[in-house]
């Protein structure tokens, strides 16, 4: 399908996939309003649309996201949209899986745009960071409250008090990104969607609920709070059709119910 402008940002469906560029190539994709506005939409989209699987997240240009737009958040300007938060995302993710493909720098609030998606992709060359101090502000977009549960805490404080980046390698060693290739982010990203768009939609969505959820359940409630959604899962046609088509040594045909 053809590319759609959205404002400042792009959409584009590929096999069930729907691609959102941040499209600020000038501002190093700095975060606006619009463009914020923008991406929660594209959320929506993916969400209520049973044709779309997976969204990846990208910048235009070389850049991922160099945060927030400073000239606008000297005009009053403020890039968060109400229950989904900064970007569109950082508060509330979309239900389906997200995955970020990054090229170029994701620093301040496009770090913290990255690390709200459900799996990053990376190319070698990328840096990282949460240099806000260094402008007087701080990574309230979830940089200080998510980094140290990603990474190791000691790391998260460092990050957040220098301000220093970290390259693609270092962020793989971590644990932060899952992938790094020495071409282009978009396309290994879209090779990892073609993975998650090949399992059970259902499967897919309550796992990621699941994973997202649990670190807030206590040890005595995790396996009844786990018990609660998984009939989603194995009442399904999705389950049955997983199992008919192993037997029969042939693809599944999800319906996504």
């Amino acid at each position: 399908m053809a590319e759609e402008t959205q404002g400042e940002v792009l959409t584009e469906v590929r096999d069930g996939v729907l691609i959102v560029t941040i499209n600020r190539p000038e501002a190093k994709n700095a975060m606006n309003k619009a463009a914020a506005e923008a991406i929660a939409e594209a959320m929506d989209r993916l969400d209520a649309d049973d044709s779309l699987r997976v969204a990846i997240l990208t910048g235009a240009g070389g850049t991922f996201c160099s945060g927030m737009d400073l000239k606008g958040f000297l005009r009053g300007e403020r890039p968060f949209v109400e229950g989904r938060g900064f970007g569109g995302i950082t508060e509330k993710g979309p239900v389906k899986p997200l995955i970020a493909a990054v090229e170029g720098y994701a620093l301040a609030g496009g770090m913290e745009l990255m690390i709200s998606c459900d799996l990053i992709v990376a190319n070698s060359k990328s840096k990282f960071g949460i240099p806000e101090a260094k402008r007087g502000l701080a990574a309230a977009a979830g940089g200080l409250v998510k980094l140290p549960t990603m990474i190791p805490p000691k790391i998260a404080m460092e990050l957040a008090l220098t301000g220093d980046f970290i390259d693609a390698q270092r962020a793989y060693d971590l644990g932060l990104i899952n992938r790094v290739t020495d071409g282009p982010a978009l396309d290994a990203a879209l090779e990892l969607a073609k993975t998650v768009t090949a399992n059970g939609p259902v499967a897919v969505r309550v796992s990621k609920q699941v994973i997202n959820e649990s670190p807030g359940w206590s040890m005595e409630e995790r396996w009844d709070k786990q018990g609660e959604l998984m009939p989603q899962v194995f009442m399904s046609e999705d389950a049955r059709e997983g199992s008919l088509a192993f037997a029969e040594k042939r693809s599944p045909n999800w319906k996504g119910k």
